[in-house]
């Protein structure tokens, strides 16, 4: 009895309301809570305002954060007001009585519960349904600003006739709000209709009518709203084919503009039908019409939007596509060119004649003189172990490359920013004081001569020479490493700003006469300390700015270490591409960050990009896949919802002072439309291009992004006939890097390019059309950014493509591809295949194994010698006995050109020798016998023979290749490809019997047959 009543009392205890401390204490954790939530919201929000007032870009932050607070509460109000205004409207039409029916005695608990708090609950709901619309709303900022500060693109798309502008501008923010009032209708709609339910407006379970006349009125105009917006998007929807991928190209096709058209202007008469019905049941209060003509809409939609488009692809498209389609792709390629600004590209041919190996002076020509062999992918180690002085500087994994007049020459020079890795300092000085308020910056600049030519530029034998031998520095750390300082002058060397900074320091001293506490590299091995003086920072020296600081980075010391004093100053956001995207988060920025020196200060430049996926009619695709490299990490920092692109304008170059972090924007193509729309979005934030300071603009270089995008466009739409184009014939590719195992692009390489004095322009290049306002080559060496193509899936050399980079010049940008495809040279994979098994090259390269050290080939470069193209390849090797200092030294240079192999130390060795062993005679293409087909064209793309392609073995090997293919193709059913390949194999084999002094007197003739070299220029 005693256990019965004491469980009893158990009960009651337990069922006792919680005491008044245990409230106190819930209701106390909750607001320190929210407390807590809401001091670490303020703080993040007060310290943005004060960096951007402090890097002068206040206006940015402001104009950006009143741009989402209007839009947030003005479609949160929107939907809120909406969505509860019929709740209320459902509820005072409600039914005052109520019919005795089971489904209406279930729902008198659900009445009864809910009336006492139904203001609330109506409240809560707008409230959470105004917090998810503002949200979408706030999120529409870009497309926002861009409706508002849109001009015109002065120029119109081919279907519709419109200014592009309305497609990149308007087009967005009306589907936006099409998207908005359709999400609100049904919104809206679903809680009429629950609230009608709980009081009876609509009886699911009665005979009769099921609908109060209230809620068939209120329900019927909402869906008239919906049904009449969805009358407008289909509208919308027509224009959106402009720019909308389909399987064959972007843009509109036949089957668009014969089947999809039309059906969406069928479906949106339909819908305005059907949304009239709705609204004439206001009052006729019928469900048969609407409803009828609703299903009539779905049904529409079925037939007319996926199942007649189907037919029409099917049966009038496919059996006839290159014919159907041959318009749309005609204005896809005009509109691709345009879009990407390729369509001014000149496309020449290399001499039928030209310069022989004999005129080529290789210790003298500024083609040979200037060919960079420092391969700044692969000596950032060289850089370190040599000039980093200290073992916490380092510099990045793939150096720069620039150029400087020094000494009366423009040189090109390989560069590395030495900054600060504090991941590289001893564990047990890894603490707060010393990463944030000692170990605070980087120091100055390491640079070499990428030509491996010394300061006079006279040619260095590296032959038994130790790596700081070999490497020519310009700027280093030990006595008369300084003519880059020489050149430009003194200038401040301190990086506090970089793209490996720390992520926050704590600068500034409490006074005069207190001592300085930042470590700073002097002289040339020598550590001091020093106070930051620059502008950089935000003063953090009140209590309330260190408090939010303090909760900003997690980190206590901001209030309690006596680093932190009155005069302190917080330095954050160090990279320059995190502070450029910050103070203009509406550009794409180039992956490729590089430092110059630019009137006595180190400066970061960045390449900006303005870039939409809405350009009507052109090939949209991924920007990561069109930029993607061995050279490249990663891409830029991204501004599109997608990463597919498919219009692009190199429209701002960006500096960041490494010392100060102050961050410059000068528009570059200041007639881009989007630019236009940016400045006016964002006032007096982009200076103009007149303001570039000479210094500056000396330095200013072709983006290395912008190349790879339009490098990969035209390797597809350098056909500019709609037949060829879709046959995919004459397509081109980007070769794999031959130092990439195959499943990377060969990146873009800087150098000085002088191009072939007797170029063709050649004026047909498949097309009907011949180039007009023809910018002719220059015959001096021009700063370029130069790459190569391949035929798509085979490895011979289809062009060579150059664009001039220098901004000084007045051809800057001018893209200039030079056509060899139907000379068959050797691509970048086979010169380099044949480099290294060329005989000689493989005695000299078995010194590496005897000595234990494994060669690496670095970058192989393609380059204009005379008129042809020649091949140069780096090789390194690793330092044996020093595993702590071990890094790579250039020992060979591989030279291949005019079907010569050649190897020595330095380049004009290396060149003379491929010289003394070339076979072919002037204008006759590299890599293949005179008059002969190449080697190229064998089935595996490269000779599979260790001999030399020209001796009888390779000749013969090559031979075989040739009726192995054959074999292939007749196995096929492609004769044609069978009689080349039987052709090509005839003219190794007499070759071969020529070598042998058994055959006639020359071989037979390529332009007799029609094998490849009988493609017409520019094919691919």
């Amino acid at each position: 009895m005693s256990e019965l009543f004491d469980e009893e009392q158990r009960d009651e205890s337990a069922a006792r309301p919680p005491s008044r401390r245990s409230r106190a204490l819930i209701i106390t954790a909750v607001i320190l809570v929210i407390a807590f939530f809401a001091l670490t919201t303020f703080a993040n929000f007060y310290t943005n305002v004060l960096w951007f007032r402090d890097i002068g870009y206040g206006s940015v932050y402001s104009r950006l954060l009143w741009t989402k607070i209007i839009l947030f509460f003005i479609f949160g109000l929107l939907m809120a007001v909406v969505v509860v205004a019929n709740m209320v409207v459902a509820f005072r039409m409600r039914p005052l009585f109520h019919p005795q029916s089971p489904e209406q005695t279930g729902l008198d608990r659900y009445r009864q519960a809910v009336t006492p708090i139904r203001t609330w609950l109506v409240v809560g709901l707008g409230v959470l349904l105004g917090i998810f619309a503002g949200t979408s709303g706030a999120g529409e900022w870009r497309t926002y600003m861009l409706w508002r500060n849109g001009v015109s693109f002065g120029k119109e798309d081919s279907s519709f006739h419109k200014d592009i502008g309305f497609f990149v501008f308007d087009l967005p923010w009306y589907h936006y709000l099409i998207d908005f009032v359709m999400a609100v209708s049904v919104v809206a709609l679903l809680a009429a209709a629950v609230v009608h339910y709980l009081y009876g407006g609509i009886r699911l379970q009665t005979p009769g009518d099921r609908l109060s006349g209230a809620a068939q009125a209120q329900l019927s105009v909402l869906l008239g709203v919906f049904v009449l917006a969805k009358a407008v998007d289909y509208w919308l929807d027509r224009y959106d084919l402009a720019y909308q991928s389909g399987s064959l190209l972007t843009g509109i096709t036949y089957t668009d503009a014969n089947a999809v058209l039309p059906a969406k202007v069928i479906l949106m008469g339909i819908a305005l039908i059907c949304a009239a019905l709705f609204f004439a049941n206001v009052w006729r209060r019928t469900w048969l019409l609407p409803s009828v003509s609703l299903a009539l809409l779905v049904l529409s939609a079925i037939l007319l939007g996926l199942i007649w488009p189907g037919i029409v692809q099917q049966f009038q498209v496919k059996p006839s596509e290159a014919d159907k389609e041959s318009t749309y792709i005609a204005k896809n390629i005009a509109a691709t060119r345009t879009a990407y600004d390729i369509d001014k590209v000149e496309e020449y041919t290399l001499p039928a004649s030209g310069t022989t190996a004999s005129q080529i002076d290789a210790n003298n020509d500024p083609s040979v003189t200037s060919v960079p062999l420092v391969d700044p992918q692969l000596v950032h180690q060289t850089f370190e172990q040599n000039q980093q002085v200290r073992g916490y500087y380092s510099v990045a994994n793939v150096l720069d490359v620039d150029h400087y007049d020094i000494n009366g020459v423009d040189r090109a020079l390989v560069l590395g920013a030495r900054e600060l890795d504090q991941s590289a300092l001893d564990p047990d000085v890894q603490n707060w004081l010393n990463l944030h308020t000692v170990y605070t910056h980087g120091n100055d600049l390491i640079a070499a001569y990428a030509n491996q030519r010394n300061g006079e530029n006279k040619e260095v034998d590296t032959a038994g020479l130790t790596a700081t031998d070999t490497t020519p520095w310009a700027e280093g750390n030990q006595p008369g490493q300084d003519e880059l300082k020489q050149a430009v002058g003194d200038y401040q060397t301190q990086i506090y700003f970089g793209e490996d900074s720390p992520s926050y320091s704590v600068v500034g001293k409490a006074g005069k006469s207190a001592p300085d506490v930042e470590l700073d590299l002097q002289g040339e091995n020598s550590d001091t300390k020093t106070t930051y003086a620059g502008e950089g920072g935000v003063p953090v020296g009140s209590t309330f700015r260190q408090l939010l600081y303090a909760i900003k980075f997690g980190s206590t010391n901001f209030l309690l270490s006596g680093r932190v004093n009155s005069n302190s100053e917080v330095i954050y956001n160090r990279d320059p591409k995190e502070r450029v995207q910050k103070v203009a988060p509406w550009l794409t920025l180039d992956d490729d960050v590089y430092p110059t020196i630019v009137n006595g200060r180190i400066l970061w430049v960045l390449d900006g990009y303005t870039t939409t996926d809405r350009y009507p009619g052109s090939e949209r695709e991924s920007f990561k896949t069109m930029t993607e490299d061995t050279l490249q990490d990663q891409t830029g920092l991204r501004t599109l919802p997608t990463d597919e692109i498919n219009y692009i304008r190199n429209s701002v170059k960006a500096t960041v002072d490494a010392y100060d972090g102050t961050v410059t924007l000068y528009a570059w193509d200041d007639q881009d439309p989007i630019l236009k729309a940016w400045s006016s979005a964002f006032p007096g934030t982009v200076k103009p291009k007149s303001d570039i300071p000479q210094d500056l603009l000396n330095h200013l270089r072709y983006p290395e992004d912008m190349f790879k995008v339009q490098r990969y466009q035209f390797a597809r739409y350098h056909v500019t006939n709609p037949n060829t184009w879709f046959q995919n014939d004459q397509r081109w590719s980007v070769p794999d890097d031959p130092n990439g195992n195959g499943k990377t692009l060969q990146p873009p390489y800087r150098m000085f390019v002088t191009q072939p004095p007797g170029l063709v322009l050649d004026d047909d290049n498949g097309s009907d059309t011949p180039y007009q306002n023809s910018v002719p080559p220059p015959t001096t060496p021009v700063w370029s950014i130069t790459s190569s193509f391949v035929p798509v899936k085979r490895s011979n050399l289809a062009a060579y493509v150059s664009v001039d980079s220098d901004a000084n010049s007045k051809t800057y940008g001018q893209m200039r591809v030079i056509n060899v495809i139907d000379q068959q040279q050797q691509g970048p994979g086979q010169a380099a295949n044949v480099m290294r098994s060329d005989p000689g090259v493989a005695d000299k390269l078995n010194d590496f194994n005897q000595s234990g050290s494994t060669p690496t080939f670095g970058n192989v470069l393609t380059i204009p010698i005379g008129d042809d193209l020649m091949y140069v390849e780096p090789v390194y090797a690793s330092r044996t006995g020093q595993s702590t200092a071990n890094y790579l030294i250039l020992k060979y240079v591989l030279v291949y050109y005019q079907g010569g192999v050649g190897i020595d130390s330095n380049l004009a060795d290396a060149l003379t020798d491929a010289m003394g062993d070339a076979t072919t005679s002037p204008g006759t293409p590299s890599g293949s016998p005179s008059g002969s087909p190449s080697p190229s064209t064998s089935p595996s793309g490269t000779p599979s023979s260790s001999s030399s392609p020209d001796s009888v073995a390779g000749l013969l090997q090559q031979a075989q290749d040739e009726f192995v293919a054959a074999d292939k193709a007749l196995k096929a059913g492609d004769l044609s490809a069978y009689q080349t390949h039987i052709t090509n194999a005839q003219n190794f084999v007499t070759q071969a019997l020529n070598l042998q002094g058994l055959g006639s007197s020359s071989p037979a003739s390529p332009s007799a047959t029609s094998g490849p070299s009988a493609t017409p220029s520019g094919g691919g």
